[in-house]
């Protein structure tokens, strides 16, 4: 079986202690690619050490997240841009906005997403977006913007319906975590309702753990957990979807 994690923070202090181990639990399972987002400055360094460490098993993105736009902002975003010149990146990410933790800086996540939604179309990379609580939001930028050739996921997806089908005809794909072993989660009534075709996998690790290790640190080989239960709502076998789902990914994100 073949899979494919499309976003995993393994560079994270989290994984400090054990972080190879964690890799090598990922490759038994059969996780051939860790897509890793950046954050911002400080997490930009631990990434590309891991990349460099294993060059056939972890991809890099580059973008500044929104939690982590503040009043300096600018200076981040002219090094995510210079580094974008530089080449070497499968995508722009983790970008977004974010209305669960913070408004103080809302103005300055959408001046910031708006930027490296452009520059995604320019330097043609797809973007890995964060939209909690402002899947609605950013839906309304994306048509603003109308940019074509603009492509991505809308990482850690938890809206309904109505919203997955949006996302999807404006060319994107919904990244499918740990949230859809969730008992109340809701999710699994709403990608019942959406073909497998538009879905790629994550952990999102290390948060998110699926259900049985719900509550604690996630990791990259418990991607085989939300295979078996998206294969359960979609009612194919595991292997069908770790397949169909690592060639979604692979197509995205050119592989």
């Amino acid at each position: 079986m073949r899979l494919i994690d499309t976003h995993v923070h393994l560079y994270a202090s989290e994984y400090d202690s054990d972080r190879e181990s964690v890799t090598e639990a990922a490759r038994k399972v059969g996780v051939e690619r860790l897509l890793l987002p950046n954050i911002d400055l400080d997490s930009y360094r631990g990434m590309m050490d891991l990349v460099a460490a294993h060059p056939d098993l972890c991809y890099p993105m580059i973008g500044l997240h929104p939690c982590y736009v503040d009043s300096n902002y600018t200076e981040q975003l002219s090094f995510v841009e210079a580094e974008l010149q530089k080449g070497g990146y499968i995508g722009i990410g983790e970008i977004g906005m974010d209305r669960h933790w913070s408004l103080e800086h809302i103005v300055q996540q959408e001046d910031a997403l708006r930027i490296q939604l452009k520059w995604a179309v320019h330097y043609d990379l797809p973007v890995a977006l964060h939209t909690r609580n402002a899947n609605d939001e950013v839906i309304a930028i994306i048509r603003d913007l109308d940019l074509s050739g603009l492509r991505g996921v809308f990482h850690c997806f938890s809206g309904s319906v109505e919203q997955a089908r949006q996302m999807i005809d404006l060319g994107f794909v919904l990244g499918i975590g740990g949230v859809v072993t969730y008992k109340n989660a809701g999710i699994a009534e709403v990608l019942a309702e959406i073909p497998v075709q538009h879905l790629v996998l994550e952990t999102d690790g290390p948060y998110l753990a699926p259900v049985p290790h719900r509550g604690k640190r996630n990791a990259p080989s418990y991607l085989i957990h939300i295979a078996e239960k998206l294969a359960e709502i979609k009612g194919m076998p595991v292997e069908e979807l770790a397949e169909i789902t690592s060639i979604n990914a692979s197509k995205l994100f050119r592989l």
